[in-house]
């Protein structure tokens, strides 16, 4: 079944439901339509940052301190 199809199928089922079921319905397809989370690509100054804290940490590992360190 493809996507549109589906998307029919569903607006069908939805245009019949009784007014009751659809204020029920209505929390849970607004939580599957919004992402949780939005993950944004890094910019040019960003990717630059990381690899000079990488290189940092591969000349002097010691001067960084283990998570686990810092949960104490």
């Amino acid at each position: 079944m493809t996507t549109a199809v589906l998307r029919k199928e569903l607006q069908r089922y939805i245009a019949k439901m009784p007014e009751r079921k659809l204020i029920i319905l209505k929390p849970l397809i607004t939580e599957f339509a919004e992402p949780l989370y939005a993950i944004d690509q890094a910019s040019p100054a960003d990717v630059k940052r990381v690899e000079r804290r990488v290189k940092d940490y591969y000349d002097d590992p010691s001067s960084f301190v283990p998570l686990s360190k810092l949960k104490a």
